[in-house]
């Protein structure tokens, strides 16, 4: 490393809210089903748990993609540009995991209303999730080396 300060952290911290966000947010639909279900007198089916763990993999985007902009070791003269590209990396991939939670969290919903189409449902949010991948990808391939 260089001294390079990366995007200041940027695209890691959009990133993480957005995931901190589709968490709760799927998070919360399926406390409802648990309720629902325990009142019921029955189990809440595990794969809820895919749904609200989902959202956290942007994290793990953001994290990635701060890594590779401290390693380009880019100068003073770059801080801007880095942190237009972070505030955009993480703005898209914070927003990928909070739609994904919202698209969780409605998957929640109808996995306790049905018990079914659990495998549509993991590809609706592999759609939402392929968002945040490639924009990782693709902005790491735009980054300049110093």
């Amino acid at each position: 490393m260089d001294g390079s300060f990366g995007d200041m952290g940027l695209s890691l911290a959009l990133a993480a809210m957005g995931s901190a966000l589709g968490i709760g947010t799927a998070g919360m639909a399926a406390i409802g089903v648990m309720k629902k279900k325990l009142k019921e007198g029955s189990k809440a089916p595990f794969t809820l748990f895919i749904f609200v763990g989902a959202p956290l993999s942007q994290l793990f985007y953001g994290m990635i993609f701060n890594g590779a902009m401290i390693k380009s070791g880019l100068g003073p003269e770059y801080y801007w540009y880095q942190m237009i590209m972070g505030i955009g990396a993480g703005l898209a991939m914070g927003m990928s995991a909070f739609f994904q939670g919202k698209a969780g969290a409605r998957a929640c919903d109808a996995i306790g209303e049905t018990g079914k189409g659990l495998a549509d449902y993991i590809m609706v949010i592999g759609v939402v999730e392929s968002v945040a991948l490639l924009v990782m990808i693709l902005l790491m391939i735009n980054i300049p080396s110093a």
